[in-house]
């Protein structure tokens, strides 16, 4: 019996040279889209969820993948497709691409080209009377987290859309050796889920974080993937990060303080402290307060450097202004003078 060509690049909306990962973000977007949960009693998106899905399990799997396209390279699209006569002989046979047998009807929710090319079940996969185990896919997010948060320690409250096991077939896609009729054969519903995730000190931005288990479940009950929670570190207004572990201040200092020497209070992540700033000190000049930097994952702490700008007053008192006058009569301080 002919039965039509089933593209199934086109029914995911990729190219045939689409890599795995392409492929599975294509087939995530659109179950989510046309999922019988979010279409309640529309058949279209039912009909449509059902070849998202039959299109999946051929290209996701790289054996079902190369078969299809050795006999695509002689299909054309819209014509009817005859499959070799030992593809329609059905049970028990092996040939050049393995083992194949009749599933028997559990296998109804895979159309008749599919079962032309593929038998009407795998064995170990969900298109026949068995299931396979696979591991679920890993998921990732981004948390942003202040400069104070990395350096302490936090927490997050992090809500995400995923896929969850069906609760009707425990995420098998299967009940009652039929496909199971709550998720029709995917094992997965859509769902959302929100965890608690706590942010150790001293990490770092690009830091990723993994939550073994939290990412989607895996298929015929096969263990879940895992999250992994990228860490973000917003910029701070006043510190900067310098190399992996130090901070980077800028610290105004007055024209007489830089001269004559001072001890002037700065702010640390840790609190405000006193530093010392030598006499002739000069703009640029950068002064080592150790141990003031950021916490690393063992405990120590990086060094925080102040970085020196000499500022002068913008609006000085005649009286400040007399002074300046009296110190540049008696100077002989030469600043453009060659050394």
């Amino acid at each position: 019996m002919a039965v039509d060509y089933k593209d199934y690049y086109a029914t995911l909306g990729v190219s045939k040279t689409a890599t795995a990962d392409e492929i599975r973000k294509a087939h995530r977007k659109l179950a989510r889209k046309h999922h019988p949960d979010l279409n309640p009693g529309d058949k279209e998106a039912d009909a449509k969820f059902k070849e998202i899905q039959e299109a999946y399990e051929v290209l996701s799997d790289a054996d079902k993948r190369k078969r299809y396209d050795q006999f695509g390279a002689n299909w054309k699209q819209g014509a009817d497709f005859r499959p070799p006569p030992e593809w329609e002989r059905g049970a028990s046979q092996r040939g050049e691409y393995g083992d194949f047998f009749d599933g028997g009807e559990g296998s109804g929710h895979f159309s008749d080209f599919f079962e032309s090319l593929f038998g009407r079940g795998r064995r170990g996969s969900r298109a026949g009377g068995e299931t396979f185990r696979r591991r679920g896919r890993d998921i990732e997010a981004e948390v942003p987290v202040t400069l104070d948060e990395a350096h302490r320690g936090t927490s997050r409250s992090l809500s995400l859309e995923v896929e969850e096991p069906c609760p009707e077939c425990g995420g098998t896609g299967r009940k009652d050796e039929r496909p199971c009729p709550v998720c029709h054969g995917s094992g997965v519903r859509p769902g959302r889920k929100t965890l608690e995730v706590k942010i150790p000190a001293g990490v770092r931005d690009g830091t990723v974080l993994r939550l073994a288990g939290q990412g989607e479940p895996g298929a015929g009950g096969g263990p879940a993937g895992d999250l992994l929670v990228r860490v973000r570190v917003v910029p701070h207004p006043r510190f900067s990060i310098t190399g992996a572990d130090d901070l980077l201040i800028d610290l105004p200092v007055a024209p007489w303080e830089a001269v004559l020497g001072a001890r002037v209070p700065i702010d640390t992540l840790e609190g405000r402290v006193q530093l010392t700033i030598p006499p002739g000190s000069q703009t640029g000049q950068k002064l080592r307060l150790r141990g003031q930097g950021l916490r690393r994952r063992d405990g120590s702490a990086g060094d925080l450097y102040a970085r020196l700008n000499v500022v002068v007053p913008t609006k000085p008192s005649r009286e400040e202004k007399e002074l300046f006058e009296k110190l540049a009569s008696v100077s002989t301080f030469k600043p453009r003078s060659p050394e």
